[in-house]
């Protein structure tokens, strides 16, 4: 059994790891992965506003003169008339400031040539909106009571520290949240996509009848773990050249990042540099994906099989494999209001279900959360994988002999019945 299930495994992983596609994909995909992340600093850095030049009618002469204009504003004040100004060409837009606005802010309208962008928007709005507050501020008669409202605020940046670890540790929630989000999309899309390659594989070679020649030397229980198994391995390899490359691109670009000014300038920034940049972190987050990834792919695989071995077409399939679908997606779902509160009752619960444990507790590992939760995790995951691998085997040795016939659940649950 043992020679039949190393062919399967080396055949299956050698004949996907060969391919173009995968060679394309496992170098591309590092590289797009940081061409997203660096994509909105690079549109906000080349998409700003252009130059426009803004006609000001003040109909209340108190606003007028505190617009200050920008690099892409320029602010004229208009002796003429609304219909004079959209007359000359010369504005992109006219602003048009009512008599009572300090006493009724909204009555403000810009006239505009073409679209304008957010910014403009937000730029225009934020000067008036002070024009205003300085203005009302100085009916008080205070002296300086603007300095003192500046003087008076507050902001607060809050440092969290660990103290339930053997040393007091600097986190950042934020960051564990984020991570926590992004850990959690990686393995819903790596369980799902190589879960369903499982399944296609199977249904394409008992179309082509391949399997019936294979289990006459083979048993269907080894056929389908080499099966499983090889199709891993291409995950496993793959994912790690993604890590080492991401890796090394980390190591490269955080270290220049931390040390800029606009992060040595923001406490939370450089918190969160800090932790991104210590290598025990990383690494763990690494280890710990790994192994979810496996235990959850190895669970969720067997489930496409035993659905995959059932039907005859992609199309048939679509419905039983919303048996391993469907709990993925609650899991995904789960994550999201567990990442609010990673130490409820709720969180740990989630996080020990197998059929949803990975995406939820790969969202909780983040916030530094017992090892022992984890491994307890782990443990229940790859213990229900070999429940569900033997339930899977039973509904996979019937199912790939049965043509013409879509299953329905009760016809699985009675296969998985067979002695």
């Amino acid at each position: 059994m043992k020679s039949s299930v190393g062919i399967i495994i080396s055949r299956e992983y050698l004949e996907r790891v060969k391919r173009k596609s995968f060679i394309i994909t496992t170098i591309l995909m590092p590289i797009l992965m940081i061409a997203l992340m660096a994509a909105p600093t690079l549109f906000l850095l080349l998409g700003g506003p252009e130059n426009k030049t803004i006609a000001v009618i003040d109909d209340s002469g108190v606003v007028a003169p505190a617009l200050k204009g920008t690099d892409e504003i320029v602010f004229v004040p208009a002796s003429s008339n609304l219909d004079d100004a959209r007359a000359n060409e010369d504005f992109d837009a006219i602003l048009v400031i009512g008599r009572d606005v300090v006493e009724n802010p909204d009555n403000v309208t810009l006239y505009s040539r073409g679209a304008t962008s957010i910014m403009t928007d937000q730029v225009i709005s934020s000067q008036i909106e002070d024009a205003i507050e300085d203005i009302r501020l100085k009916s008080y008669n205070i002296e300086n009571l603007r300095q003192i409202m500046e003087e008076v605020k507050a902001d607060v940046r809050l440092s969290t520290i660990r103290i339930d670890t053997d040393e007091d540790t600097e986190t950042s929630s934020g960051l564990a949240y984020g991570l926590g989000m992004l850990m959690d999309m990686l393995l819903y899309m790596f369980i799902l996509i190589y879960g369903q390659m499982v399944m296609t594989s199977i249904i394409e070679e008992k179309n082509n009848r391949v399997l019936e020649i294979v289990v006459s030397s083979v048993n269907p229980t080894s056929l389908m773990l080499g099966k499983i198994i090889g199709i891993g391995l291409v995950a496993i390899t793959q994912i790690v050249i993604w890590g080492v490359l991401l890796g090394c691109a980390s190591g490269w670009c955080l270290p220049l990042l931390a040390k800029s000014s606009a992060v040595m300038e923001e406490p939370e920034l450089a918190g969160m540099f800090g932790q991104l940049l210590a290598p025990g972190f990383l690494i763990s987050l690494f280890v710990y994906m790994l192994l979810f990834f496996i235990g959850g792919y190895l669970f969720y695989s067997s489930i496409y099989a035993a659905v995959g071995s059932a039907v005859d077409n992609i199309q048939d399939a679509s419905q039983l494999s919303s048996i391993a679908t469907m709990p993925v997606i609650i899991g995904i779902v789960a994550s999201m209001a567990i990442i609010q509160d990673p130490n409820s009752s709720l969180a740990f619960w989630v996080s020990i279900f197998p059929f949803t444990s990975p995406m939820a507790m790969m969202s909780r590992v983040p916030f530094g959360i017992p090892t022992w939760e984890v491994i307890l995790s782990l443990v229940i995951l790859y213990l229900s994988f070999l429940a569900m691998i033997w339930i899977s085997a039973k509904i996979y040795r019937v199912g790939i002999f049965m043509y013409g016939k879509k299953p329905n659940f009760a016809d699985l649950i009675r296969w998985a019945r067979y002695k």
